[in-house]
Parts: structure tokens; C-alpha cells; sequence
């Protein structure tokens, strides 16, 4: 038998056990170390696409709290702008903020994401093919066949970029002829059907190159990047509406093997920062953007609408170089015929279904004869 005294004593020893144990639990749990992926953006830190950047990784560092920390590095911190797919996909970087246009030299079925008409599609359009019209899948064949080990997620829709930036604006076709031009992905293809004379260059060397007349016109992408990149200062005539770029999003990505040895919930976390990203952007967009417009019009800048003949002409050289790239590359066919089937349903609802805006704005605001 055992006494009670006996009985008490080991209950005290059992308590002080467990308290024991709480208290060496306490230290492990705070003690925890942090995951620090380093991140790095094409875009110079003043321009609001970097911006951009930070606001993903804020949004997964606020909900991942201290398991995980994504530093953001604007670009050319760790390896130049254009080579940012290469160093995620070989770790030299954890993960970066880019367009996917970018990568137009190691396929040029990737172009498709940002260049081009589309279909008919704006960039939220493009963003519902790529997640549920199948292009999610057709970017991951594209990256298996090129043997980078990438986890890419597109987030944030851009509004239509503008024609671009001339010394002279240009009012018709001929206008483009023999023009020193920049642009990127397969608008370099459009373009340069066009009779323009391409120099793709990233976005930080745009405007010093514009200044010393290396190039005559540039297109980069909206109002509040071209103002803080410098555009007015060396042009002061900025033609809007364009083809060639009217479908864009950004790129979120991640070294495969960094990202799938994080927890789920982790992984989970990033996911769904990049579509909260996705919707913040957008209307950031807005809001930044109209407010820029306004500045840059009040800075003496002369905006033109780029003439319909003009436009036409973009459609007819995309007709073209679709036609010639589907021809050499398959997979480039095959993300256009995925496109086409999805525009083709999603643009007749669309076009449909929406009423025309503009009426709307100009019942309110047009100036009264």
C-alpha cells in the first residue's frame, strides 16, 4: 500500500515536472528562427513598380509574422534586370518582381503574356486566362522545357501602356519609319515590322539614352514610373493608346526548391499575398496614375492620342509576327490557340455586358458648348 504522504509527494514532484516543462517549452517556441529570402525587383527603387515589389513582400511579412522575411532589393543590387530569371532559378536569388516579357529571348511564346492585342483582352483578362483558361499551366511547360527551377505567380493588372515618348509626335504610319525606338518582349517584333529601329533597354537606361539621342521615342509604362524616371525632362510629347503592350502583368517569382521547402502555411501565405497584390496594385494604379497625368499636363508635357491608322498598322505587323513565330515555335502556337478560345468567349460577355463608360464621364464632366 501507499500512505498518503507518499501519494502527496509524488503529485508535487508530477506538478513540478510540468512546470518544468512549460517553462523550457516557452524559450523554444520564442527562439525560432526566422526564414530570410532575398528578393530583388527590375526596377530602379524610385520607380512605383518597386514600390510594387515591397508591397508584396510587406503584405507576407505582416502575415507570416517573424517564420518569414522577404528583403526586397531594387534592381541591379545582386545581378542586372535582364538576368533576374536566371538567378532565381539557379539561387543565386530567392525570388524577384519582373515582367514575364522580360524572358522574351529564351522563348518567345513568353512575350505572350504582356506583348500583343490579346485577343481583345486588357491585362485583368489576360490575368483570368492565365488562371483559369489554362495559361498557368502553359508558362509551366514553357519554364520545364527551359530546365529553370521557378515558381511563378502573376499579380497586378496594368492599365493600357502608351505608344511612348517622342522628341516629334507622330501622326502617321510613315511617322514610325527609320525611328530609333525602344521597346521589349515581342513588341520588338511588331515594331520593327513596323520600319522602327529597336533597342530594347531595361528600364533604367531609357531616358539617359533618350537624352543623349542614342534613340529618338520610348515606350516604358505609365504615368507615375515615366515621371519619376525622367521622361519630361528629355521629351515633352507622350502619345497615348497602343497595342503593343496592352495586356501586361507583373511576375512574382520564387526558386522552386527555396519555396517548396517552406511549411505550407508559408506557401500558402505567398500565394495569396501575390492576389491580394494583385487587387492593391490595380487600384493603387488608379489612384497614383491619374494623379501623375494631371501633374505631368500641368508640367507643360503635350499629350496626343495616337492616331487609328497608326493603331491598325500594330494589328496587321502582330498579324504577321504571330504568324511567323507560331510557325517556328509550337509552344508559341499552342498559348496562342489557348488565348484565342478564351478571348474569344470571355471578350463577347465582356464587350457585351459593359456599358460604355465614357458616356457616362463625359454627361458629368465634358465641357458644355
Amino acid at each position: 500500500m501507499t500512505d498518503k504522504k507518499t501519494v502527496t509527494s509524488r503529485r508535487g514532484m508530477l506538478k513540478g515536472a510540468a512546470v518544468a516543462a512549460g517553462a523550457m517549452s516557452v524559450p523554444m517556441i520564442a527562439t525560432a528562427q526566422t526564414t530570410t529570402l532575398r528578393f530583388q525587383s527590375t526596377w530602379p527603387a524610385k520607380d512605383i513598380f518597386h514600390e510594387y515589389a515591397g508591397d508584396f513582400a510587406k503584405k507576407v511579412n505582416d502575415m507570416a509574422g517573424n517564420r518569414l522575411k522577404i528583403e526586397v532589393l531594387p534592381a541591379g543590387s545582386v545581378v542586372p534586370a535582364f538576368q533576374l530569371l536566371d538567378a532565381v532559378a539557379k539561387g543565386t536569388l530567392d525570388g524577384g518582381h519582373g515582367v514575364v516579357a522580360y524572358w522574351y529571348g529564351k522563348n518567345s511564346a513568353l512575350a505572350l503574356w504582356g506583348s500583343g492585342p490579346g485577343y481583345g483582352m486588357d491585362a485583368n483578362m489576360v490575368l483570368a486566362w492565365h488562371k483559369y483558361g489554362g495559361g498557368k499551366a502553359l508558362m509551366e511547360e514553357i519554364y520545364k522545357s527551359l530546365n529553370l527551377d521557378v515558381v511563378s505567380y502573376l499579380s497586378g493588372p496594368m492599365p493600357t501602356q502608351p505608344l511612348g515618348w517622342f522628341k516629334k509626335p507622330v501622326s502617321k504610319v510613315t511617322d514610325m519609319k527609320g525611328l530609333k525606338f525602344r521597346t521589349v518582349g515581342l513588341a520588338v517584333d511588331v515594331f520593327t515590322d513596323m520600319g522602327t529601329a529597336v533597342n530594347p533597354l531595361p528600364g533604367g537606361e531609357i531616358v539617359p539614352a533618350l537624352d543623349r539621342g542614342l534613340i529618338d521615342a520610348a515606350e516604358f509604362n505609365n504615368a507615375s514610373s515615366d515621371r519619376v524616371l525622367g521622361f519630361p525632362d528629355v521629351a515633352k510629347n507622350c502619345m497615348l493608346q497602343s497595342f503593343h503592350q496592352s495586356g501586361e502583368q507583373f511576375e512574382i517569382l520564387f526558386n522552386k526548391s527555396k519555396l517548396n521547402a517552406l511549411p505550407a502555411e508559408l506557401k500558402a501565405i505567398i500565394e495569396y499575398a501575390a492576389e491580394a497584390s494583385s487587387a492593391d496594385m490595380s487600384w493603387k494604379a488608379i489612384d497614383r496614375n491619374s494623379q501623375d497625368y494631371e501633374a505631368l499636363k500641368k508640367g507643360g508635357v503635350k499629350f496626343y492620342k495616337t492616331p487609328d491608322p497608326i493603331l491598325r498598322a500594330q494589328l496587321a505587323s502582330w498579324d504577321k509576327t504571330i504568324a511567323k513565330k507560331a510557325a517556328e515555335n509550337p509552344l508559341f502556337k499552342k498559348v496562342l490557340d489557348s488565348q484565342k478560345a478564351f478571348a474569344q468567349r470571355a471578350g463577347q460577355w465582356h464587350n457585351d455586358y459593359t456599358v460604355d463608360f465614357k458616356m457616362a464621364f463625359n454627361h458629368y464632366f465634358a465641357k458644355k458648348s
